[in-house]
């Protein structure tokens, strides 16, 4: 996924000036992108603006300088629509960037590519844990560092594997809940 895609999903809603596009990543957006700095913002909009995908105008603003307002034009609609509906493959790590910033773009865009990405997470997801869930997760020791704590770390390493399997199955519980909302028509929660 691209920074282009998250600037053009925001400007789907409404138009943004860059301060305020800012502003919405470093609150409700934060797990969009993470820490977006203004001048990688504004270096992305001229560089969308140039290629036809947003246009802006002046909002002038009195004892304030003057913004810049952008909006999404029809090529920018394009582009977004078919990254919204380009393959998607789910990383080795549930919950990334990718698939949370095509979830929330692409639902309002596209009803059945949302349908599509929610189903390929979770099989993804449900096969993963068919080939993960029961391997062996014997600790082998050869030649240890002088201090390591074996029954520590054996601790340690079943608690993250407990933690893991635990997140994992609320993912898989959510994606399920979220694949029959989207199809027998109940509300996402």
């Amino acid at each position: 996924m691209k920074f282009e895609h998250v600037l053009l999903g925001l400007l789907t809603r409404r138009p943004y000036s860059g301060y305020d596009l800012r502003k919405w990543l470093e609150t409700e957006g934060q797990f969009l992108w993470a820490r977006a700095h203004h001048s990688q913002i504004y270096r992305k909009l001229g560089q969308m603006e140039a290629d036809g995908w947003v246009r802006h105008e002046v909002d002038a603003r009195e004892g304030r300088p003057d913004a810049k307002v952008y909006r999404l034009t029809p090529r920018g609609h394009e582009v977004l629509l078919e990254w919204v509906r380009s393959p998607y493959e789910p990383p080795s790590r549930f919950q990334e960037i990718d698939f949370i910033a095509r979830f929330s773009i692409a639902g309002p865009l596209d009803h059945d590519a949302v349908v599509r990405l929610v189903e390929t997470e979770l099989d993804h997801r449900r096969r993963q844990i068919a080939e993960n869930r029961g391997r062996d997760r014997t600790l082998t020791y050869e030649d240890p560092v002088p201090g390591l704590d074996r029954e520590l770390d054996l601790q340690i390493h079943n608690a993250l594997h407990r933690a893991g399997a635990a997140a994992m199955d609320r993912w898989v519980a959510w994606l399920e809940e979220t694949l029959r909302s989207l199809t027998e028509g109940s509300p996402v929660r």
